[in-house]
């Protein structure tokens, strides 16, 4: 879940992010938007628990075969 401030308070190795909440954490940017700063890999999010949409989580992958 989401919560603003817990890698204030929370432990410095291996963070398992709240228990509980409204909102769940979204990773990852989306192709839906035209402002980089919302399409960068490494933006961090909120959003209801529980909705789903196809526009978020993307994610680059570089394959070096």
């Amino acid at each position: 879940y989401y919560d603003e401030d817990y890698y204030k308070r929370s432990p410095g190795q291996d963070p398992q992010g709240p228990a509980f909440g409204s909102f769940r954490v979204l990773r990852g940017g989306s192709w839906f938007y035209s402002l980089t700063r919302l399409t960068r890999s490494a933006r961090r999010g909120r959003d209801v628990a529980g909705r789903r949409d196809d526009r978020v989580g993307f994610r680059v992958v570089r394959d070096f075969d």
